[in-house]
Formats: C-alpha cells, sequence, structure tokens
C-alpha cells in the first residue's frame, strides 16, 4: 500500500507533570492531536522519506534462489537435517568482527556457505552477500545429554568469517549446501542464522525474538525448555544456542525453517515491509538488549512476532527506553511471559544458555496461577502489563478476529474502519488481554474474544498509553501482526486453534504507518 502525502501532524503539548505506576516508572498524559489535525487533506498518513541506506541496500539485486529446495530429515516427522547442519558462534555480530560458523556433514562431504541478508529487494526477499568454500565436512559428535537435559554442541569451526565494514544491520541467512552426495539423491541443504548489528542513530531499533526461537528449538530430537519428563512449563531444562536450529516443531511443516529459528515464520514480513517503505530500520538480537544503551539511540523500539523469553535485564532496559522518550511497539503477543536468564557457555562465550526461570506478572493472578501449576520458579519478574499495557493470560494461545472499538483513535486514521469492524484472523497464535485500570491515559482500540481449539474463549485487548516525554506504548496484541503487512517468499501463513491470519490486508499496512509516522516525527 503506498498511501498519499498528508498534512503535518499536530498535537497537543503534553502535561508535564507524570504519574508513577508500580514497577514500570512514571508515564504522562498522551498529546493526541486534534481531531481536524489527524484528518489528512490528501488522504491517508503515508511512509516517511525513504532512508538512503536502507533504500540504496533495496536497490541492489536480489536473488532468485536464496531459499532451501532440498532437505532431508533424519526420519519420518523428524526435527534434524543429518546431511548437513550447523549453528553460529554469535547471536549478533559488529560489523568488523568475526563470527564462527560451525557445520557437520553426515557423510562426509563437501560444502559451500552462500550468506544472503533478508530484506525487501524489489520483492525477491534476500540478496546475496557472499559466497564461501567450499569446505571439507566431516561427522561431528552428537553432544551428550547434560545437567537439566541440556545438548551443547562442541564442533569444530568449519570457518571464521569478519563482517565485511559495508555489511549493514540486518537478519542473515547462510545457506548451507553439500556437493552431490555418493547416494545418488543430490546434494542437501540447511540454514544458519544471525544478526549483524550496528550503533549508529536509527529511527527503528528491530528486536528479533531469537531466545524464544532458542526455547522451543528442539534439536536433534525433543530437547526444548518444553520437553523435559516432568513437564512442559517447569524451570527444568537449560537450552543451548550452541546447537542448530531444528525444524519448527509447531503450528506447520515448513522447510524454511530449518536453522532459521522462527525467523522466516513469525518476524520476516515486518522486515520486508518496513525495508520496502524505506523505513530506517536496524536490527538487534534479544541479549543486545540487557543494556538500553543501543536503543536509546533510536527513536522506535519494536518487538516482533512471539517475543516470549526476555532476560530481566531486557524488561529493565525497555522500562528505561520508555521513560527516556522513546517509543515502544509490541507488533508481538506472548511478550515478556517468561525471565529467561542468560548464562556463560562452559567456553566463557556470553549469553549463550537460557531457561525459563520464573514468570512475569508480579503478584497478578496470573503469575500467581502460573507458579501454583508449574512452580516453584527461582525468579520472578514484574508486572508485564506496566509496560507493554496489556499482560499475558490463561489460556494464552487461541484465535480470532481483530476488532475496532475505537475507530476515533489517530492509529485508524486513513483506514475507514467502523466500530465493530473485524480483520480477519489477526488475533493468534498467541495474545496479550487483561491491561492494567490504574495506567494514566491507557486506551483500549481493539478487543475481542479468542478461542483455544475452537473452545476455551478468552478476552484479548490491544492497547496504547502514553509515556511521559510525549511518546507512546502500543501493543498488537498478536504474534500474527506482521502476517497482515507482506507475504514475502520463503514465508508460509501460519494457522493454529481452527484460525488464521489472511495475509497483506490495508488497513493493518495503515495502521503500522500512521504509529511510525507518530513515533518518528
Amino acid at each position: 500500500m503506498d498511501p498519499q502525502e498528508s498534512n503535518d501532524i499536530h498535537r497537543r503539548r503534553v502535561l508535564k507533570d507524570v504519574a508513577s505506576v508500580s514497577l514500570a516508572g512514571a508515564v504522562g498524559a498522551f498529546g493526541r492531536p486534534t481531531q481536524a489535525a489527524e484528518k489528512s487533506a490528501n488522504g491517508p498518513i503515508k511512509a516517511p522519506d525513504r532512508n538512503p541506506l536502507i533504500a540504496d541496500e533495496n536497490a541492489k539485486p536480489g536473488a532468485r534462489d536464496w531459499q532451501l529446495t532440498r532437505v532431508r530429515l533424519d526420519k519420518t516427522r523428524g526435527l534434524r537435517s543429518p546431511p548437513i547442519e550447523g549453528y553460529c558462534s554469535k547471536q549478533s555480530v559488529l560489523a568488523g568482527e568475526s563470527i564462527d560458523f560451525h557445520v557437520s556433514t553426515t557423510p562426509a562431504s563437501r560444502f559451500k556457505i552462500e550468506i544472503f541478508r533478508t530484506g525487501y529487494y524489489a520483492g525477491r526477499g534476500a540478496r546475496l552477500m557472499t559466497t564461501l568454500g567450499p569446505f571439507d565436512g566431516h561427522t561431528q559428535p552428537l553432544p551428550d545429554v547434560g545437567e537439566k537435559r541440556i545438548r551443547i554442541c562442541d564442533w569444530d569451526p568449519a570457518t571464521s568469517f569478519t563482517i565485511p565494514d559495508d555489511w549493514p544491520s540486518g537478519v542473515y541467512l547462510g545457506r548451507l549446501t553439500t556437493e552431490s552426495d555418493t547416494s545418488g539423491f543430490g546434494y542437501w541443504q540447511n540454514y544458519v542464522v544471525f544478526i549483524v548489528r550496528d550503533e549508529r542513530p536509527a529511527d527503528i531499533l528491530l528486536q528479533c525474538s531469537d531466545n524464544t526461537w532458542q526455547a522451543y528449538n528442539q534439536w536433534p530430537d525433543g530437547y526444548s525448555v518444553y520437553t523435559h519428563p516432568q513437564g512442559n512449563q517447569g524451570p527444568w531444562a537449560d537450552v543451548s544456542f550452541d546447537r542448530p536450529y531444528g525444524k519448527y516443531p509447531q503450528i506447520f511443516e515448513n522447510p524454511q525453517t530449518f536453522g532459521s529459528g522462527e525467523w522466516l515464520c513469525f518476524e520476516f514480513p515486518l522486515a520486508y515491509w518496513l525495508e520496502k517503505h524505506g523505513y530506517d530500520v536496524s536490527y538487534c538480537s534479544n541479549s543486545d538488549m540487557l543494556t538500553p544503551d543501543r536503543a536509546l539511540k533510536c527513536k522506535a523500539f519494536i518487538s516482533n512476532g512471539h517475543d516470549e523469553y526476555w532476560d530481566i535485564r531486557q524488561y529493565e532496559s525497555v522500562v528505561k527506553l520508555r521513560d527516556a522518550g522513546v517509543n515502544l511497539l509490541f507488533l508481538s503477543g506472548n511478550s515478556v511471559c517468561w525471565v529467561s536468564p542468560f548464562r556463560s557457555s562452559e567456553s566463557g562465550a556470553p549469553n549463550r544458555i537460557i531457561f525459563r526461570g520464573g514468570p512475569y506478572g508480579g503478584e497478578h493472578r496470573w503469575a500467581k496461577l502460573r507458579e501454583q501449576e508449574h512452580g516453584p520458579f527461582p525468579h520472578r519478574g514484574p508486572d508485564e502489563g506496566y509496560l507493554m499495557g496489556v499482560r499475558n493470560v490463561e489460556p494464552v494461545n487461541g484465535g480470532g478476529d481483530w476488532v475496532c472499538t475505537n475507530p476515533q483513535h489517530w492509529i485508524f486514521d486513513g483506514t475507514g474502519m467502523k466500530e465493530g469492524e473485524a480483520i480477519p484472523g489477526l488475533i493468534g497464535w498467541e495474545y496479550h488481554g487483561d491491561p492494567p485500570e490504574d495506567i494514566p491515559g491507557l486506551e483500549i482500540v481493539a478487543q475481542g474474544t479468542a478461542l483455544q481449539s475452537g473452545v476455551n474463549p478468552q478476552k484479548w485487548a490491544s492497547t496504547i498509553y502514553p509515556g511521559p516525554k510525549g511518546n507512546f506504548v502500543f501493543n498488537a496484541s498478536t504474534i500474527w501482526w506482521c502476517q497482515d503487512l507482506a507475504s514475502p517468499p520463503g514465508h508460509w501463513l501460519p494457522w493454529s486453534h481452527w484460525s488464521r491470519p489472511h495475509g497483506p490486508d490495508e488497513r493493518v499496512q495503515q495502521i503500522t504507518h500512521n504509529l511510525l509516522k507518530r513515533a518518528l516525527s
């Protein structure tokens, strides 16, 4: 969607006094423009002028061939692909720093690594940055089952690669491809995934939800924080980033998830859409948010997709962002649900092991319910509602329509939406609800009912509230928000609980433009 130019948006001055909110700092009155100023004489609000860095990058030729086309499972309904698989030594890396690629091939075979940056690229979705190899691969050992069922690979690196200075921030996929094997079946493929970050001032910082990718990762065969014999919601299992990403085990059977975590299924459509419209976006991992320093250089911080697992330092960092005037957009669901403390690997590499330490929620009833059913936990986080505007609820998974309840709000400018109008299937796979009643200025902009497996109804709500410096916190309250922004190559629409998003919708696109226009102005 390409909205037309609009008049400048004016807003009232923000009240100087801000009200204190427990556990989340101060929030003030939200400066909303007058109704006349909200309406554009020329039509809907458009995206800002294209950022030269993003525009120039996406003007470069995209790759016609970057997806996985030949993946071989270890068994029927398996989770791994032994012919070739690998992992990276870091979740994220700065230009000029090095990263190791650890790869195993079974049987031993030569292979190459093609590194692609994901983005828009005239609709192709990725650009080939370089090709490494060929290398002589060999079979590397499956790790033993360690304490708390952790599986940690100690594989020899195939190569160490220094990120060129001119590579922009983004999410990068290394496509691993073997030469033809001796069985006559031809070549095999898999991905490794890593983030290139930068430290420049940027309009938008997009946080990837890679803690959640790893929490759900069952490589090699049912080893995640959800698969412990004691139950799937306790603090009993550790998981390590020093292992490949297996196939994503829920929602759909998408071979593109091999090695790529949840990036292509739950998060890539947002990045694709932002870069299509030339927004000035930089990328980071969950582990890059243990301090607020990087994000304080940005105007807006976005939580994307399925952002469930946060180290408590991430929470504290994002509270500081809000209180410093950074706009927060939770285009995500089930976010800030579990405290997931980082610790270093056995070799001393920082932030390579996490576990489910305990619930966020403070003394709220949902946190107590989680502890009664699954605890005791060694950690407890504050009430996430006072940061996000809404909370995780029980049941937290299900599906439904996203229903407008406040059409006069400026986020709906240019959409033409009316009260009660629904965007079909946009709520899911998990969502938020139960907004705190004592956040000054909080408004519910959409709400409705989700159904778990067609039954078990639960109320969800999408909210917005003012920060202390004219900024705002918006919560879309669904993992699937980005599914209605774009449908890039390599992406499949998910489904769950007898509901599914329907794909790109101009109303979701316009709402997101409106939020970013306000955040960046």
